[in-house]
């Protein structure tokens, strides 16, 4: 592979909402060179892709930040960082009126002001979002992208980030970059478990399916603290297709109901697990299926829910067009996904102060990759972009001295000729050209990713168990994760893409065996049909508390911390309150 080293002041993983927006904000504030690597195109990569017809998260009328505070925590039942959730619910409007000076569209009434959907959310015309936030980006001068790029390990000295190395997905060039600060923003993880649509329709799920939590592995395997992956996400979607639901239950103000036409939801209660685990009851039961009620709403409603869903998932559309039957005249048939890791709305990912500052020196975390703080969504991470950016910014100005200094000594290498890689480099290069250069292997990475999916649906708790899991079963699932990294090693590729599909294996089973950790850490059932712990089948007052976790020699070992309010904001949250299993 040809090598190519690369200086910068800041390198943003992955060119999503929060890595985007963290880039213009640095564009905007200073002139620190900014190089941000996506292993897609930032103009049409991460959650934001497709668009989205509403804002989730902002304080409308008459509501204050604290309100969106109290809305997350009793949503996620407590296992909140209270102080990270009111830094962000700070910026909501803020970061909102930014994207609307930029381009976007949100709807205004006759008065001039937004529309709102429900206590929290604004409706806007979304489909061409993520080109405008990746627009702003790209045209700051300062700021460089590096497109179909895929980073796969930080570069660290002394607990302090120095970059990262990966290589390119299209030809052969690895890719050594230093840094002096480095922003994970590389969203959440999808594809650990079976999918409701496994084989050839696998790619229609809740959650990007290029997101492999390759942020969450990079800093499992540099020793970073991590929190919260237990607290996995579920959604209730519309069957077969897994379009939101959301569109239509508060849109047509739609009830959840069974296969006899009664009304389920208030019986379960209408926390987002609660709405999943009524839904996962009722056909276990035997009332299902399971459905939103919508036959009976008036032809302009059902014209509205058309449009909505051809600006966000068109093939709910086209289900109904096929079928010849829209809304109006059949109910909405409902199920719940698979389970995922995401700090966007849950609670999982890196463990990080104020600033969004990670247990790694230099290294910061913003988005779906960023734990404590659930109930992001789009604003949300714009706002932890903006906050992990500043801070940044501060960061490198509290650090001019050594600044100077190692820009000097790495002139003065320059001048002597081409400075030599680091071991980080060296091994990564080689690691890289064992598999471009294996001879084909007996399996490949698609197998062993089915493999994977069907070890974590039928011992930690897929859709195969309804969600349910034990301490027996995930000792099981853990052994078979185990033996299947090994065989990750052996793979062969044919070229740069087939490398790439290694990789995010790999991150995939370093994910999965945090899971499995955190899983049978806690022992409670908090989440009803987040997780459906059988040895523990209730919530307990004892588990008030943070599940956290670092890998050490391979092994993830777990770390209990005490909660964190509003009120503790200016402790050292990186140090506070540990607690070793």
């Amino acid at each position: 592979m040809r090598t190519e080293r690369i200086r910068t002041d800041v390198l943003i993983i992955g060119g999503g909402t929060a890595g985007c927006f963290a880039a213009y904000v640095i564009g905007q504030k200073s002139g620190r060179k900014v190089l941000i690597a996506e292993k897609a195109n930032i103009k049409r990569s991460g959650c934001l892709a497709a668009g989205v017809n509403a804002l989730n998260a902002y304080i409308t009328e008459g509501r204050v930040p604290q309100d969106y505070v109290d809305y997350a925590k009793k949503d996620a039942h407590g296992i909140v960082r209270e102080d990270l959730l009111l830094t962000m619910s700070e910026r909501l409007n803020h970061v909102t009126k930014v994207m609307e000076d930029l381009g976007l569209v949100i709807l205004k009434d006759e008065n001039g002001k937004y529309v709102a959907r429900g206590n929290r959310n604004i409706k806007i015309n979304g489909e061409n979002m993520k080109p405008i936030l990746a627009k702003a980006a790209a045209e700051q001068e300062n700021v460089t992208v590096l497109n179909h790029v895929n980073i796969t390990d930080y570069k660290t000295e002394n607990k302090k980030v120095t970059g990262a190395v990966g290589f390119s997905v299209n030809e052969d060039i690895f890719y050594d970059i230093d840094a002096k600060a480095v922003l994970c923003a590389t969203g959440g993880a999808a594809g650990l478990y079976r999918p409701n649509n496994p084989g050839f329709s696998r790619h229609k799920m809740w959650y990007p399916p290029f997101n492999t939590g390759a942020g969450y592995a990079m800093g499992l395997l540099s020793g970073a603290e991590m929190t919260t992956f237990e607290m996995r996400f579920i959604a209730l979607r519309c069957k077969d297709t897994i379009a939101p639901t959301g569109t239509i239950a508060q849109g047509v103000g739609a009830r959840q109901v069974n296969a006899h036409g009664d009304i389920y939801e208030t019986k379960y209660g209408l926390t987002t697990s609660q709405r999943v685990y009524g839904t996962v009851m009722e056909n276990r039961e035997g009332n299902g299926p399971c459905y939103l009620r919508t036959e009976g709403i008036s032809k302009e409603q059902e014209q509205d829910l058309y449009k909505a869903y051809l600006n966000m998932a068109p093939s709910q559309t086209l289900k109904w067009m096929e079928a010849g039957k829209g809304p109006s005249e059949e109910n909405v048939e409902i199920e719940g996904t698979e389970p995922y890791i995401v700090g966007g709305h849950t609670a999982s990912g890196y463990w990080v102060d104020n600033n969004r500052a990670t247990t790694i020196e230099g290294l910061y975390a913003a988005g779906d990759v960023a734990g404590g703080c659930p109930q992001k969504y789009v604003t949300g991470a714009l706002a932890e972009g903006e906050i992990a950016a500043e801070a940044i910014l501060e960061y490198l100005n509290g650090k001019d001295d050594d600044r100077i200094a190692a820009e000097n000594k790495e002139e003065a290498l320059e001048r002597g000729g081409e400075q030599e890689l680091s071991q980080t480099a060296i091994a990564k290069k080689a690691e890289y050209e064992s598999h471009l250069n294996a001879s084909r292997s007996l399996m490949n990475a698609e197998q062993l990713e089915e493999a994977m999916q069907k070890i974590m649906d039928q011992y930690a708790g897929g859709i195969g168990t309804d969600y349910r899991y034990s301490g027996m079963s995930l000792a099981k699932a853990d052994e078979k994760i185990a033996a299947l990294l090994p065989v990750v090693d052996t793979l062969a590729a044919t070229d740069t893409y087939e490398l790439m599909q290694i990789y995010e294996l790999r991150e995939r089973l370093i994910v999965c065996q945090a899971v499995i950790a955190h899983l049978a850490a806690r022992k409670e059932t908090r989440w009803h049909s987040f997780g459906e712990n059988t040895d523990y089948p209730q919530q307990s007052e004892e588990w008030m508390k943070y599940v956290n976790s670092r890998m050490e020699n391979g092994e993830i070992k777990i770390l209990y911390r005490d909660l964190i309010t509003k009120g503790n904001t200016g402790l050292n949250t990186a140090e506070k309150g540990a607690g070793e299993r």
